[in-house]
């Protein structure tokens, strides 16, 4: 162990989960296990697979971590759970706090917040299962025109993202969304260039620019090799993109995020920005987007590794 990193004392990565982006999880774990290692921390991974949160904690205890650096996608990770238990554990962990991964996680209660603090993001309607609706007065709502986006209220990776170009694509989007939670977003679709702004401590990591081949950036684009040419910095005018840098920390700062995220934003043919999400847990391996970013701005991948873990210490509290 490299004696500079001793005053971590064991980083525990946490991995995997019960959520349906436990394969990206667990890409994401690994990748920083090996950052941690190779830099010579004294961490090791912890696979969760409980959705037991008694469970869950014992076996955070029984691992004996001193630190936890959050590699856990989508619920449990995303959504408050992992940080409550790690607070009532006295461990400290990397990234945002409990209120914060909750507001993230769930696009309904983000566009509101959003709303209320003047910051763009697209018209929606949120449905709840087993709620009457209605898809024509949907349409109308979200202008009459397709396509219509159709995604659950708290998944990430594209998961559960349906784009419905008809009536009967609707319907079925939104029927198809209730078996990924109880809640979904419907969104006017804004048709330009999709960005993604990766946000470091208090400060904006190069714009993304994000070109699917195929028509929409689904998850088949997202994950399949090849499908997806990403544009670092993006091919977009300076003023322009520190516009979106500024929206990006603002949407960040709104939702009370700490540490790390990833904003993506759509930029539609005017270059109006409108913020879509904000990953709180983003990808981590060494492709991943929000690395790429950190990497042009001179940061290799095990250094952003390092730079979260001494946030985390930071806020510890602990003494060397």
């Amino acid at each position: 162990m490299d004696q500079k990193f001793k005053k971590f004392g064991c980083v525990g990565v946490l991995m995997g989960g019960y959520s349906s982006e436990r394969d990206v999880s667990l890409r994401s774990g690994k990748a920083i296990l090996e950052a941690l290692v190779a830099a010579g921390c004294d961490a090791k991974g912890v696979d969760i697979v409980s959705n037991d949160e008694r469970v869950i904690t014992k076996q955070i205890q029984d691992e004996k971590i001193d630190l936890a650096f959050i590699a856990l996608h989508g619920r449990l990770g995303e959504d408050g759970q992992i940080q409550k238990i790690l607070e009532e554990l006295a461990i400290s962990y990397t990234g945002s706090g409990v209120q914060a991964s909750q507001l993230s996680l769930n696009k309904v209660l983000s566009h509101m917040i959003f709303t209320q603090n003047g910051i763009k993001s697209p018209d929606y309607i949120s449905l709840h299962q087993g709620d009457d609706f209605s898809a024509d007065e949907i349409i109308k709502k979200l202008g009459g025109l397709f396509p219509l986006v159709v995604k659950p209220a708290c998944e990430g990776s594209s998961i559960g993202v349906y784009f419905a170009v008809s009536k009967e694509a609707l319907i079925g989007a939104i029927e198809s969304s209730w078996s990924f939670g109880d809640q979904v977003l419907i969104e006017r679709f804004i048709r330009g260039r999709e960005l993604t702004v990766g946000i470091l401590g208090d400060s904006c990591l190069p714009v993304i620019e994000i070109r699917p081949k195929r028509d929409f950036f689904d998850y088949t684009a997202k994950y399949q090799k090849g499908l997806t040419d990403y544009l670092i910095p993006a091919p977009i005018p300076e003023d322009v993109a520190v516009k979106v840098q500024q929206l990006a920390l603002s949407a960040h700062k709104a939702l009370g995020c700490a540490d790390v995220s990833r904003v993506d934003v759509m930029l539609d043919q005017n270059n109006n920005a409108y913020v879509l999400e904000i990953n709180t847990i983003p990808g981590f391996t060494e492709t991943s987007l929000l690395p790429k970013a950190a990497r042009q701005s001179g940061m290799d991948f095990q250094s952003l590794c390092l730079r979260l873990t001494e946030m985390a210490y930071g806020k510890s509290g602990k003494e060397n």
